[in-house]
């Protein structure tokens, strides 16, 4: 398991939201430019920056972004306001590892299936989606977390997998930006139901205990982001603990 440090950006800062509330909002000194400078390291070759404003169907940072993107050597896992399949392209041919799709994945019933077809030429997902769950209670929010979704989470694997989607990013979002601890219960009943899925867990990580715990259930790895602007986690600590990843592999 591996760690990918989170920036979330805001009108071009770098911000941290509590459960995903533009109201509750922390910013940082710090520049994007400065954070992946940190970051880059033989074992830390992944980035997982969120558009907050993209979130919103703005997507005024989007030239900023990308411009930075195109001078780093590391991977990016994108995600905001991610809503077709030309905009999944878009990312793609800017140099984005992997987009991030949500809202549009679960409103639209045909989203995952043309982006299949459209993608691989067949109904298979190559590497480049990430499959976004945010789950409250196993009760899959979107729109910003403020509509639930009457489709049951373990269906709504079951059909993402049946499209050859196999990462999920799964955020419980009870835990997010409050530094409690990581929703441990959640990734197990997930794994325990699709032990062959690529797991991405997010929210709540406040310590390398929390990443320790993640690591023994077989997550394939876990997105940090408040526990570092907190100093909780230092960047050295993650660095050391992605070069261990990448040399037992």
């Amino acid at each position: 398991m591996y760690i990918i440090p989170a920036i979330d950006i805001l009108n071009k800062k770098v911000v941290r939201l509590r459960e995903g509330d533009y109201e509750q909002v922390t910013q940082y000194d710090v520049t994007l430019e400065e954070m992946i400078e940190r970051y880059q390291s033989n074992g830390t070759n992944f980035i997982h920056i969120i558009d907050l404003n993209g979130a919103k169907g703005d997507f005024s940072n989007q030239d900023y972004l990308f411009s930075i993107i195109k001078k780093t050597d590391m991977k990016v896992q994108y995600g905001g306001g991610v809503r077709s399949i030309e905009k999944v392209k878009e990312l793609l041919n800017a140099g984005i590892e992997r987009v991030i799709v949500g809202t549009q994945a679960i409103t639209n019933p045909s989203f995952l299936e043309e982006l299949s077809k459209s993608l691989c030429g067949k109904e298979k997902c190559s590497d480049q989606v990430v499959v976004a769950i945010d789950v409250l209670d196993e009760v899959i929010k979107y729109s910003g977390w403020m509509e639930s979704s009457p489709i049951k989470l373990m269906d709504y694997v079951d059909r993402c997998l049946q499209l050859g989607f196999f990462r999920f990013l799964c955020t419980d979002i009870g835990k997010d930006g409050k530094l409690g601890g990581a929703g441990i219960q959640l990734y197990e009943k997930l794994l325990d139901h699709s032990p062959f899925i690529k797991l991405i867990a997010s929210g709540g990580v406040s310590s390398m205990k929390d990443i320790e715990q993640l690591s023994k259930i077989k997550v394939e790895s876990v997105v940090v982001g408040k526990a570092i602007y907190e100093n909780r986690i230092s960047i050295e600590e993650i660095k050391d603990w992605n070069l261990h990843a990448l040399m037992s592999i």
